[in-house]
């Protein structure tokens, strides 16, 4: 594959480091067991592994308990986890414009129950206004629920002051971390988060099927789990324990992907999360830099570099994003996305429903030689039109 540029980072993370594919292998080959389903070694094993994974994401994310880190298989299921096992008809939620449908979709089935839903509209530049949350809240809101990052135009959202607002009104915050886990500071008591939805397969450098959910203590007790079933614990029980994190966790897990999202979160710890940072962000301010100039693209951006993570979204005028996709593919072996990306509320937000844009999303092994290339593709493209 080395013919390929990849600049789909934003929906999956790759290459993933070699610390991730060797865990991987290890379990296969030597371990194979389930955790917690068993008392012989190897699955004593297994149930050590996926402990320290709860470990490693507990120091990232700042959490102290790494029991309070749950596992499901993608941000997505730990948001229908936080969303339909907190919120009730009656309630009242706030979320903004910028969602992807891992928070909207939920909250949309929630509001056809009687959920009272307010989105916040973002400005065109994708940015949310802590006032305007403060000015949402009501006697009745039960939480606030945000993105950290679009994945859209990458605009960061100011989480931190948004939970300090949650918290002094009593209300409890839940943060979409899909885009940011790996790539951004997140601690989550500094910033007064309640609920922390993350997935593995992205800047965490696990595997696809891994993610999870950090819970607050206290709130596994008000909290439904939304299946039941095996947990290993508690067996000679039919109710669902109601401890955390077996009250969440039925059924074997993806104890081979859970092994990889360990050493990829390990791998993240190495490096540093504000090194990882600064390289990605340096590679999309260049490729910002050189689409600057050519006037034919349309970029669709929060306009200062340290307020995004390193997804950048844009357009060649009278060009649609899908035949620029197919084009960049097929002639440059640049993979990239269209469309758009799950999240038609942002979208309509910046004034790109319903085409899209083209989105190149940057990792952590990209190249600037591969940045400028992809800048003379898209000359190129600009030319020939």
């Amino acid at each position: 594959m080395s013919n390929i540029i990849y600049f789909d980072n934003a929906a999956t993370s790759w290459p993933k480091p070699k610390e991730t594919l060797e865990a991987m292998e290890r379990y296969f080959c030597d371990i194979g067991a389930s955790p917690g389903r068993s008392g012989h070694r190897l699955a004593i094993e297994a149930g050590r592994e996926v402990l320290a994974t709860r470990e490693a994401l507990a120091e990232i994310f700042g959490t102290g308990d790494p029991l309070r880190i749950v596992f499901a298989k993608n941000a997505t299921e730990a948001l229908n986890i936080a969303i339909f096992g907190l919120l009730k008809p009656g309630d009242h939620a706030i979320t903004s414009s910028m969602e992807h449908n891992s928070v909207m979709r939920p909250l949309r089935a929630m509001e056809n129950r009687g959920l009272e839903l307010s989105v916040i509209p973002c400005s065109l530049n994708g940015e949310l206004s802590p006032d305007d949350v403060v000015a949402a809240i009501k006697a009745n809101t039960r939480a606030i629920i945000l993105t950290h990052a679009s994945n859209v135009t990458g605009a960061i959202m100011p989480i931190a002051e948004i939970g300090k607002i949650a918290r002094d009104h009593e209300v409890l915050f839940c943060v979409d971390a899909a885009q940011t886990a790996g790539v951004l500071p997140i601690q989550v008591k500094e910033m007064f988060i309640d609920l922390l939805a993350f997935t593995g397969h992205k800047a965490l450098c696990g595997p696809q099927g891994t993610g999870g959910l950090y819970i607050r203590e206290g709130l596994e007790n008000i909290i439904r789990p939304i299946q039941r079933g095996g947990t290993g614990s508690k067996s000679e029980f039919e109710a669902q324990p109601d401890f955390i994190p077996d009250k969440y966790e039925s059924g074997t897990p993806n104890t081979i992907g859970l092994y990889g999202l360990g050493a990829g979160v390990r791998s993240v710890l190495d490096r540093g999360v504000e090194h990882i940072r600064n390289k990605e962000i340096g590679l999309a301010q260049h490729f910002i830099n050189g689409i600057k100039a050519m006037p034919e693209v349309v970029h669709y951006r929060c306009g200062d570099i340290s307020k995004q993570i390193a997804v950048v979204s844009f357009n060649i005028k009278g060009m649609s994003p899908s035949d620029l996709t197919l084009i960049l593919d097929e002639t440059y072996g640049i993979m990239c996305r269209s469309g758009l990306h799950c999240a038609p509320s942002a979208h309509r937000t910046i004034q790109t429903f319903p085409t899209g844009t083209v989105r190149f999303s940057f990792g952590y092994y990209n190249t600037v030689d591969e940045v400028n290339f992809s800048l003379e593709a898209i000359s190129k493209i600009i030319s020939s039109k």
